[in-house]
């Protein structure tokens, strides 16, 4: 019989990996996972990030799987539940601690748009848009979100 021992360095990295799960039709579609984030945002252990910290690390996971999937002609927008927000391009995300998240873009009409939303009540929806420029490389920012997060 084998005895498993856990020292306090187990507990606290067990405590730091975020638990994910997905299933798709598509055996081979991407998955979002804790990969995506910067080795800083992986090992500070879960208890310690705030609501918005822990939401917002996750939202750039989905954002970057999200832009996995797209071709060289869309980029990533989000649409808003409740009242007549619409779709905005995402040009920027943040968070407050710790409890609001913020995110900063541009509406369907080219307005400058910000959504500041408290983490209870965050739900969004990804969607593909057609690139604004289209003589330009398609914006991707999940990869800065992640970058972003290395530096603070």
């Amino acid at each position: 019989m084998t005895q498993d021992t856990h020292t306090t360095a187990d507990a606290l990295e067990a405590a730091a990996l975020p638990k994910a799960h997905e299933t798709h039709a598509d055996p081979n579609a991407p998955k979002a996972d804790a990969k995506g984030l910067p080795a800083k945002a992986q090992k500070q252990p879960v208890a310690q990030k705030s609501p918005a910290q822990w939401a917002y690390e996750r939202l750039i996971l989905y954002v970057q799987n999200f832009e996995k999937q797209l071709d060289g002609e869309h980029e990533v927008a989000m649409g808003f539940t409740g009242g007549e927000t619409g779709v905005m391009r995402i040009e920027g995300m943040g968070y407050f601690d710790p409890d609001m998240l913020t995110f900063y873009g541009t509406d369907q009409n080219g307005v400058k748009t910000q959504q500041v939303q408290h983490v209870t009540q965050l739900n969004v929806m990804l969607r593909a848009l057609p690139k604004v420029n289209k003589s330009a490389d398609a914006q991707r920012i999940g990869f800065r979100l992640a970058e972003g997060l290395e530096e603070s």
